[in-house]
């Protein structure tokens, strides 16, 4: 299955905010001064020079909401790791996930021998899923009646119980959906870890998806986002190396340098 990626929300004007913020750093003037005075130009100007020195705390005064979906447990388990964000995930203790959705990696995929093993192992995995819920929930079920419960409250109760144990033989390969929220500082973070080539395929094409997005909004603040050898001009991961930084230099700099040149 495809994932998607929606932005929900993000902060007004997130470009002069920042310009506002780094700006009041540097001068004894009102706020209200300092914003009403900054034009497209003048924001533009100062966000240059702020990449440029890399004063970056001004950056998370502005913050993006994604929506992501068609995603697996594999992959928010990985982009939890960032830390400074919030996250929303759809729970599997209080959602019933029978007959689950699941993402194939494109290795197993295109390889139709695989590709069987792994559909056939996903809906084992679903059958034994479904088992263990019904006979947990009816086990549940007689012993909270058994307690007085009515047969629809112990029912009700009983199925959260049921699958809050049952969904420990759900795979990574689950599909999952999460709201995430990250402000511009920790999205180049992000993007530095995550666009990387080294980075695993899921959370690599996740990570594009949003830096497409945010680019739009915000392209002065993600005119250098991708991987860490964007921001530095060489790979340093050593011999770790992908070996293909004119290649990605090209996919992540590629159009700039050319409307530059223009």
């Amino acid at each position: 299955m495809s994932f998607k990626v929606v932005l929900l929300s993000h902060t007004p004007d997130p470009e002069k905010v920042v310009a506002t913020a780094a700006k009041l750093c540097y001068s004894n003037t009102s706020v209200e001064n300092i914003y009403d005075k900054l034009d497209s130009e003048a924001v533009k100007n100062f966000l240059n020079l702020l990449i440029d020195v890399g004063h970056e705390s001004p950056l998370e005064h502005v913050s993006f909401t994604f929506g992501i979906e068609g995603v697996s447990r594999s992959f928010t388990h990985q982009l939890v790791r960032h830390r400074i964000a919030s996250y929303s995930q759809q729970s599997q203790r209080y959602v019933r996930l029978d007959g689950f959705e699941y993402v194939i990696p494109p290795s197993i995929e295109e390889d139709e021998e695989l590709k069987t093993i792994f559909v056939d192992t996903m809906n084992q995995i679903a059958k034994s899923y479904k088992i263990l819920t019904e006979k947990l929930q009816e086990r549940h079920k007689n012993a909270l009646v058994n307690k007085g419960f009515s047969e629809k409250e112990a029912l009700k109760k009983a199925e959260k119980m049921a699958i809050e144990d049952a969904r420990y033989v759900l795979p990574n390969a689950c599909e999952t959906k999460i709201i995430m929220t990250m402000n511009a500082r920790e999205l180049l973070h992000f993007f530095e870890q995550r666009c990387c080539n080294r980075a695993q395929w899921e959370i690599r094409s996740v990570a594009d998806k949003i830096l497409e997005i945010v680019k739009e909004i915000a392209p002065n603040i993600f005119k250098f986002a991708g991987p860490k050898c964007i921001r530095l001009g060489y790979c340093p991961e050593g011999k770790f190396s992908c070996g293909e930084f004119e290649k990605v230099k090209k996919k992540y700099l590629g159009k700039r340098e050319e409307n530059e040149d223009n």
